[in-house]
């Protein structure tokens, strides 16, 4: 069976950005991310409305007092659950990143070079998928504190008439499970580019390697061949060693012998 640079390549490390791991909490947080989504739509259609109604005092003046259609019970625990999904989609991801780009191996990635285009182009990256994802975290998490908030004032006593009540404008939990669901993608898009990032720099570190070992080899001088034996021994069983002489090896004193022979033979 033939062995491939793929078997010889070293198995991703779990806290590696390419890793099973890392791809495991990625889809993890966009599950969380999307349950809160659903949560936030489930809390938009049962949040708490107020009916008003017209009464008369003692003193026969009217008075407006309005009455509220639920507990809001429902709507407080989905926003309570969106609330907590999204805030553990984000600190699962963001925690794995962070133990991961922090390790000693990652000392890779200041490899780069800050004035080329590539480095450029991943940091703008890099940078708006960061700032983006905290924004829009930020903001849902608020919009759904605001919501529980209000949810969580008339859990009591909610079928009597009172002179105000406090309800939510339409549309407030779901603009907030559309916040956390804008929040997970831009976290899947930091993700995917420090990724890529990874990858790049691993493979311009490997051509760096091959390089580098092309270069000693051939700046290194050539190695001079090992000199021809003597003698050969032959050695048998139960037999003494026999030497036998290498008649292709020749001397400059054996040339000069026989340069005299021939000469005195013409003379």
């Amino acid at each position: 069976m033939a062995v491939t640079h793929a078997d010889l390549a070293p198995t991703p490390k779990r806290s590696d950005l390419s890793s099973k791991t890392g791809a495991f909490l990625m889809v993890l947080s966009i599950f969380f991310g999307l349950s809160c989504f659903i949560l936030c739509l489930i809390a938009e259609a049962t949040r708490s409305e107020v009916t008003w109604l017209a009464t008369n005092d003692e003193g026969g003046k009217g008075n407006n007092k309005c009455v509220y259609n639920g507990s809001g019970k429902i709507p407080l625990l989905c926003a309570a659950g969106a609330f907590f999904a999204l805030a553990i989609a984000m600190v699962v991801e963001h925690t794995f990143m962070l133990i991961a780009v922090s390790k000693p191996s990652s000392s890779l990635l200041a490899a780069l070079d800050p004035d080329s285009d590539f480095a450029n182009s991943l940091a703008w990256q890099a940078g708006f998928f960061f700032i983006s994802t905290w924004t829009s975290f930020a903001v849902g998490e608020i919009l759904l504190l605001i919501g529980l908030s209000v949810e969580s004032g008339h859990l009591k006593n909610w079928g009597t008439p009172r002179t105000s009540c406090l309800i939510l404008g339409q549309g407030l939990f779901s603009a907030a499970g559309i916040f956390g669901l804008v929040t997970v993608i831009f976290a899947a898009g930091l993700y995917i580019t420090s990724l890529r990032a990874e990858r790049i720099l691993h493979d311009q570190q490997n051509i760096r390697r091959e390089i580098y070992e092309a270069s000693v080899l051939y700046a290194s001088p050539p190695r001079s061949p090992d000199p021809p034996m003597a003698a050969r021994l032959m050695v048998g069983v139960n037999e003494n060693p026999i030497t036998r002489p290498n008649h292709n090896q020749h001397t400059l004193a054996h040339y000069l012998s026989e340069f005299e022979k021939y000469t005195n033979l013409i003379v």
